[in-house]
């Protein structure tokens, strides 16, 4: 073969053009490969305003029916709230601070889940658990049922304290709204222990109080880059 007809050869490419072609447009790895699975870059959801706003929501009915506000007496009707709202939802949100890797949502959130899951089968008909207490001659629930139900809040009431004091340095909202609780839930034992419907009233009524900082809270996580409304928590740190 005659010189004139031998191709010349291609011209070299410097590192820059081969090191331009390993990174997509977005600076990803180019990765022309087919694995049995794609490679997909992730990233995590706030999981905290499912969690608080869930807590709220459930703590609201807990105190407007002990309130009895409009004359209601059986809240029997709060138990699907606070089966799926107040205990999948808040354990499912206590699981994916797990994965995000918050200690703290992640014991609160699936621990009150699963308070909001216990409380709902006390007035779950089903369940047994008043029927158990319930006097047959009068077919009213004892005094033992109180008493039952005030160790109940008094061990919820333990668990809160330690909560709170986690808190400590985390939102002066966060740490009002656990402290909060604690009244809340000491009332509640006590004016079940005592049988005093003032104390139960006032602690019902500090439960309002924890469901507007609960709401506070949630929102503030939730609105933060999504909307133009920032909310103050005010941090302790």
């Amino acid at each position: 073969m005659s010189p004139s007809s031998s191709t010349a050869p291609p011209p070299e490419k410097s590192n820059e053009q081969y090191l331009d072609r390993q990174y997509t447009a977005g600076g990803h790895e180019n990765d022309r490969s087919q694995p049995p699975l794609p490679v997909v870059h992730r990233s995590f959801a706030n999981p905290s305003p499912l969690g608080l706003i869930s807590f709220a929501s459930d703590i609201f009915l807990i105190s407007v029916y002990g309130l009895h506000a409009r004359g209601v007496q059986s809240p029997n009707v709060m138990v699907g709230m606070l089966v799926f709202f107040g205990g999948v939802c808040q354990f499912l949100a206590g699981i994916m601070e797990f994965v995000t890797g918050n200690t703290f949502g992640a014991t609160v959130f699936t621990s009150y889940g699963a308070f909001n899951l216990s409380y709902a089968m006390i007035y779950l008909p089903g369940s047994g658990i008043i029927a158990a207490y319930t006097d047959a001659s009068t077919g009213m629930p004892s005094q033992e049922f109180n008493e039952a139900v005030a160790i109940y809040l008094w061990v919820w009431f333990i668990i809160t304290v330690l909560y709170t004091v986690a808190a400590m340095r985390s939102t002066w909202v966060l740490f009002l709204d656990l402290f909060m609780l604690d009244f809340c839930l000491m009332l509640l034992a006590v004016g079940f222990m005592t049988g005093n419907t003032g104390v139960m009233t006032a602690g019902y009524s500090f439960g309002v109080v924890v469901c507007f900082l609960s709401f506070w809270a949630g929102t503030a996580g939730l609105w933060v880059g999504i909307t133009p409304i920032k909310v103050p928590v005010f941090d302790m740190a």
